[in-house]
């Protein structure tokens, strides 16, 4: 998108002389937020909208991630939408191909068909302050929307390994989010790069058929078990026949889940939780050094929480390597880590996560003073309830900044943000406006409070690096509080925060007829 006049506000795109198609609420990406976005906004009455999705497919982090060993680390039946629960998960942790099947037939049994509009990539977005209206040029053309909503999600641009040399590798190289399964790994040498949420169940995937495996650790992480059992068929029946047994299923894990929440938020409690990490440990890796490698030096919670009950034992094996350093190089077939150590190696697999500070088009979305909101944040991002962003008026972030942590569903959280979106929609509605912006003072103290509760938690005090923090040191992932505390904040739109404009003029019959359905 090419623009002008950054500092005025007149942003002009690329001349396209394609039609445009204007509908009142746009939603961008078709993965768990933007399926459950467009779901939630036609129940509530809201038949004027398409969903803009820029693969072949929907899907979003459940398509892309294919990697070997793939799963959630929440309970299936937590992890699944409150409104569409009732599917026979095969195991208590689903896998990556049962998930996206799950997404794509809550699409179908929901009718999106006639909404989903694949191959459409946004190149980039303004608001026009005159139609009170987004703006977006897009690779099929330009569209209009009154509210635009962003479901992007916090997992989705790739961090690639940034050393020397790693271009010139002399086989293939893999990110765990861009996996190519075409690449064999049978009596290959892998060299592993991270040990986060991905590389856990990478490793035990792949030790089984590798010649070796070579895993190199900048940081020891704290692993739990998980309880990944099959599901009977007689429990699923259950489950299907009485509706409360699965309720009852889903309160349970809710409140197992805050267990852990209420742990981060009071860092001695996160102690015990590290007794039963040290013991999963203890049981299943007897050499002392590689013991000690894998011990972390920081509380428990103070990154991301990882569950696996086969890490450990496949990192146990004689022909899988831990190498407790950061990768400085790579020279032809060998990773040399920043110790010295090196490991031939046939392939290279980059388990180095997402860049999760911004939206992919937070440097192309011009809010109304003609800032992008990459601009706007200044490397801190940050936005009222994690929702809402000051200067970019009908702007929603799904999982925005500081509304998730280590504990609860994603899912959860998205669906108390969905309640609050509908909510503004219909406050909007009621009182026949069309443009709510949040008070840049309400933004402020939302997260001046945030940040301040955060100082205690073990997000902020547990002694660790994070991708949770900005270039600066700034929490700007983390909730604070209970999943509780979110929810009802979220329940109920609060237009005291906001400014709403008067009434717009009446559209013309000609726009009427070219807003009047989805184009």
């Amino acid at each position: 998108m090419n623009v002008t006049g950054l500092r005025t506000g007149a942003v002009i795109p690329t001349q396209d002389t394609r039609p445009r198609r204007d509908v009142r609420v746009l939603v961008v990406g078709a993965g768990f937020s933007g399926i459950g976005a467009a779901i939630r906004l036609r129940q509530a009455g809201v038949r004027d909208l398409l969903v803009l999705e820029k693969a072949a497919q929907l899907g979003g982090t459940w398509r892309e991630n294919t990697y070997p060993g793939c799963a959630c680390d929440v309970p299936s039946t937590l992890y699944s939408y409150s409104f569409t629960p009732d599917t026979a998960w095969s195991r208590l942790f689903a896998g990556q191909q049962e998930i996206h099947a799950y997404l794509r037939a809550t699409a179908e049994r929901h009718g999106l068909g006639e909404v989903l509009r694949f191959g459409v990539q946004v190149r980039g977005a303004r608001w026009d302050p005159v139609a009170g209206r987004w703006l977006l040029e897009t690779s099929k053309g330009p569209y209009s929307a009154e509210v635009l909503v962003l479901a992007t999600g916090p997992w989705h641009i790739p961090r690639h390994l940034d050393v020397p040399g790693v271009e010139e590798f002399s086989g293939p190289v893999l990110h765990t989010a861009q996996w190519d399964q075409s690449i064999d790994l049978t009596g290959r040498r892998v060299s592993v790069v991270g040990t986060g949420a991905s590389a856990v169940q990478l490793v035990p995937a792949i030790a089984s058929r590798a010649a070796a495996v070579h895993l190199f650790q900048r940081t020891a992480q704290w692993v739990l078990p998980k309880p990944d059992l099959p599901v009977p068929a007689a429990a699923n029946w259950l489950l299907d026949h009485l509706p409360r047994s699965r309720n009852a299923l889903r309160a349970g894990q809710y409140v197992l889940q805050e267990g852990f929440g209420y742990a981060f938020r009071h860092p001695r409690l996160a102690r015990l939780l590290e007794t039963g990490a040290r013991a999963h440990l203890r049981l299943a890796v007897r050499d002392r050094l590689l013991r000690q490698a894998l011990t972390p030096t920081y509380r428990l919670g103070c990154k991301r929480l990882l569950t696996s009950s086969t890490f450990y034992r496949a990192l146990a094996q004689p022909h899988v390597h831990v190498h407790p350093t950061a990768v400085a190089a790579v020279r032809g077939n060998e990773v040399v880590g920043a110790d010295g150590t090196t490991a031939r190696s046939d392939v290279l697999v980059t388990a180095t996560g997402f860049r999760v500070g911004e939206p992919p088009l937070a440097r192309s979305l011009y809010g109304s003073g003609g800032r992008t909101l990459h601009d706007a944040w200044d490397g801190e991002p940050q936005a009222y309830l994690g929702t809402t962003v000051s200067g970019f008026p009908n702007l929603f972030l799904l999982l925005g900044p500081n509304l998730l942590g280590g504990s609860t569903s994603a899912i959860t959280v998205l669906e108390a943000q969905l309640a609050y979106l509908t909510d503004a929609l219909a406050h909007l509605d009621r009182d026949g406006r069309r443009v709510l912006e949040v008070r840049a003072a309400a933004q402020a103290a939302h997260n001046a409070a945030v940040q301040e509760a955060l100082r205690t938690t073990v997000y902020n005090s547990g002694g660790c690096t994070s991708y949770y923090f900005s270039p600066s040191g700034r929490n700007t992932f983390a909730w604070p509080w209970s999943t509780g505390r979110l929810i009802r904040q979220l329940s109920r739109f609060d237009p005291a925060a906001y400014t709403c404009d008067a009434p717009g003029p009446v559209p013309s019959p000609a726009t009427a007829a070219q807003t009047g359905r989805p184009g």
